[in-house]
């Protein structure tokens, strides 16, 4: 079974640094892209940044310059350095993998369980 685990969020002032890190766990074939979903109160789930295997990446717009995401491919793992948060930064990060576990599986969205991150004004 494939297991997304994250660690780092917690509360910050405005103007603050959070690093967020994801380790799969579990057998997994093949990994494509890695990245870091945001859900705030009463609104949708959104992309906030993608990494794939060879190094692409893609930004929410409003964490352009802010964030970092970063990837270690032999590792599975994927990480996420906010830095300026502000409190529209306020949500669930969850981390999600794109993969399949093994050459006759389908590709699969695997998601962490999230992790909170709240800024304060």
């Amino acid at each position: 079974q494939v297991q997304l685990v994250e660690s780092g969020g917690g509360l910050v002032q405005a103007g603050g640094s959070l690093r967020l890190s994801c380790a799969v766990s579990g057998t997994v074939f093949r990994i494509d892209g890695m990245g870091w979903y945001r859900q705030a109160p009463g609104k949708e789930r959104e992309l906030v940044a993608v990494m794939t295997p060879g190094g692409s990446t893609r930004y929410e717009n409003s964490v352009k310059g802010r964030f970092t995401i970063s990837r270690d491919n032999a590792k599975n793992t994927v990480s996420l350095q906010m830095n300026h948060l502000t409190p529209e930064d306020t949500g669930v990060y969850y981390c999600n993998a794109r993969g399949k576990k093994s050459v006759w599986h389908g590709w699969e969205d695997y998601w962490g369980p999230g992790t909170q991150v709240t800024v304060s004004s």
